[in-house]
């Protein structure tokens, strides 16, 4: 099937059902930076092993932000109409957070659940400088409310500390879906075919059994699926590169360890940090909150995080 049209988003309407709680659990998932608390304190990290800690904590993550959600009942519950409903966590399930009804020790019903959400985390300083997730389902296994979030993280010293987390990646699931189709048959330069196979007989909030992937005819490199690589999010990312952490923009501190992760020469690091000084110097100083010069703040903090080897 070829997608020649660019798909458009369908968010539910003011007079459907699902409205009230789809509008409050978005509000809730932007809400979730300053209600996130996290009891994982992680200590002795060293500077040069920055880029691996997302594989090591990044399902704690998602985990400590389902139950941060179910702490905010009174964000998107404020007339206690759901509750009975709480968010739960289906790893390797899609949608693998569902807010729906709490039925244990009973069959799961697709009555019983408002909404889905696909929930990624994403370490903002990992090496790829972008989430690497895999997003395949098909548009027909997403209900118009589903959404598909992206949770940037941190830690709040940088390389030790507690997990912090910033504005997420909100978009519907079933439109990120479309578009990736789109993107993939319309817009991605190939000479191999763009045709993909649709995953037939598929609802929302599927089994685990089911199959509800598609699939690409050609796709040599493995690259299907690749969520950031369609551009959906690029102005987003573009934003949450500049996040502060202690003060420096997470994308100087991405510039700073990936000196140090490729094992340089001395007189490579040394052309590197002078690259650096110069980007850094070049920032918008109107923008920037802190007063204190970006480039020394930035070498005075790693010396004393390197300290703590």
């Amino acid at each position: 099937m070829t997608i020649s049209v660019e798909p458009k988003r369908n968010p539910p309407q003011s007079n459907e059902i699902v409205y009230k709680v789809y509008e409050r659990v978005r509000e809730a998932l932007f809400a979730l930076p300053t209600y996130f608390q996290s009891d994982t304190s992680i200590e002795g990290i060293l500077a040069t092993d920055i880029f691996t800690l997302n594989a090591a904590f990044g399902a704690t993550i998602e985990d400590q932000v389902v139950s941060t959600l179910n702490r905010m009942r009174e964000v998107w519950d404020p007339d206690e109409q759901f509750m009975y409903y709480r968010f739960v966590r289906q790893p390797q399930t899609f949608p693998d957070v569902l807010l729906r009804k709490d039925t244990s020790g009973t069959d799961r019903h697709e009555s019983e659940i408002l909404l889905g959400i696909e929930l990624k985390s994403w370490y903002l300083l990992a090496k790829e400088r972008e989430p690497s997730f895999r997003f395949q389902v098909t548009p027909a296994a997403c209900a118009k409310q589903d959404l598909i979030v992206v949770i940037p993280w941190a830690l709040s010293n940088v390389i030790s500390g507690y997990p912090k987390i910033f504005s997420p990646y909100v978009e519907l699931a079933k439109y990120a879906s479309e578009y990736r189709n789109y993107w993939w048959e319309c817009i991605r330069k190939t000479k191999s075919s763009v045709e993909i196979m649709i995953a037939e007989n598929v609802s929302p909030y599927p089994q685990k059994s089911d199959k509800i992937s598609d699939k690409p005819v050609s796709d040599h490199g493995n690259n299907f699926g690749r969520f950031a690589r369609t551009g959906i999010m690029d102005s987003y990312l573009e934003i949450a590169k500049r996040e502060l952490l202690c003060g420096i923009r997470a994308e100087h501190w991405l510039n700073f360890f990936k000196i140090f992760q490729e094992e340089r020469d001395a007189e490579s690091i040394n052309a590197e940090l002078k690259r650096l000084r110069a980007l850094v110097r070049g920032t918008d100083r109107e923008s920037e909150p802190y007063p204190i010069d970006a480039l020394e703040k930035i070498l005075s903090g790693i010396d004393a995080l390197l300290d703590q080897r």
